[in-house]
């Protein structure tokens, strides 16, 4: 059994000219204990799925389960069963750390101590702050008070909406260090996430755009499915090499990645690095390096973008 089963979940907002088709028919299935990930930029619908599976809103086709419970006739049992922590901070600003995660365990017929088992790698890392308002903490610490209140009643499963978004590089580190130890306690998580870097840390990946799916696969297997040639090519002003080589004729596409420029070249054709090199010679670039790389999830992200 399937811990989630989504199936041509179809969302759209507005009407007439205004209508906008955010979820456009998308079905995938999660793992009991699994770190899911929804990868994709801002406006991709990664929030429109994430409110239609906790059953704030419904879809305007299709179906699907929450450990085994249907979204419809089955809302009231999936939200006891279910923790949800959205992309902005919305627990109550003017109460005490101390007070929020006893209201949100209240809220559940629930205590702290009947489950502070399960948050107290988190909770020690604020209790110091327990008696300080939730508005005056930092970024990191209102990100560990929130999953504390998003886990406090013991969900089966987790939705974390950007949970990093606006966080230092440290606190985003230690937040995933966070939610692979909750895996060992078999909690089934779906994270949704614009970061690139994060999507290598979820167990399975879907790559969404326009409200489609465009793949669904491990890390590991989106990035080795890659098909062309891939090179990082510096040789001066990023922005100058890359309009260079948008008239470089057998590339088969070329962006910017970071401080160099990624080249794609089609596989069968009969290429020699040589040929780029010389190429951005007689363009006047100086100091050029190439090197052949393997693609990261971007890599692939971007070709399937652009397919």
């Amino acid at each position: 059994m399937k811990s989630i089963k989504v199936n041509n979940f179809t969302k759209t907002y507005g009407k007439g000219k205004s209508k906008i088709l955010a979820v456009d028919d998308v079905s995938f299935d999660v793992d009991h204990g699994e770190i899911f990930g929804l990868i994709g930029p801002d406006g991709a619908g990664k929030t429109s799925i994430f409110r239609m599976l906790t059953t704030v809103l419904l879809p305007d086709s299709g179906s699907a389960s929450v450990e085994n419970f249907d979204m419809v006739k089955d809302y009231k049992k999936i939200r006891q069963i279910v923790g949800y922590m959205p992309g902005k901070f919305s627990l109550y600003q003017d109460l005490t750390v101390e007070e929020n995660l006893q209201f949100f365990a209240s809220v559940f017929n629930t205590t702290i101590e009947e489950n502070y088992d399960l948050i107290k790698d988190i909770y020690i890392q604020i209790e110091p702050f327990k008696h300080r308002k939730a508005g005056a903490l930092s970024g990191g610490m209102k990100q560990k008070l929130a999953l504390c209140c998003a886990l406090i009643h013991k969900p089966k499963v987790l939705f974390l909406d950007e949970p990093t978004t606006g966080v230092d590089p440290v606190s985003r580190k230690e937040f995933w260090e966070m939610l692979q130890r909750l895996k060992k306690q078999g909690i089934t998580m779906v994270v949704a996430t614009p970061y690139m870097d994060e999507a290598a840390l979820c167990d399975r990946i879907a790559l969404v755009q326009h409200g489609k799916i465009l793949s669904i696969e491990t890390p590991a297997n989106i990035s080795n499915a890659y098909p062309d040639l891939l090179f990082e090519v510096k040789a001066g002003r990023t922005s100058s090499v890359l309009r260079s080589l948008e008239n470089y004729s057998q590339k088969k596409n070329v962006y910017a990645y970071g401080e160099f420029v990624h080249l794609t070249i089609d596989r069968n054709e009969n290429f020699k690095t040589a040929s780029v090199h010389e190429y951005l010679k007689n363009a006047g670039f100086n100091n050029i390096e190439i090197y052949p790389v393997k693609a990261s999830i971007e890599d692939s992200f971007i070709r399937l973008l652009s397919n």
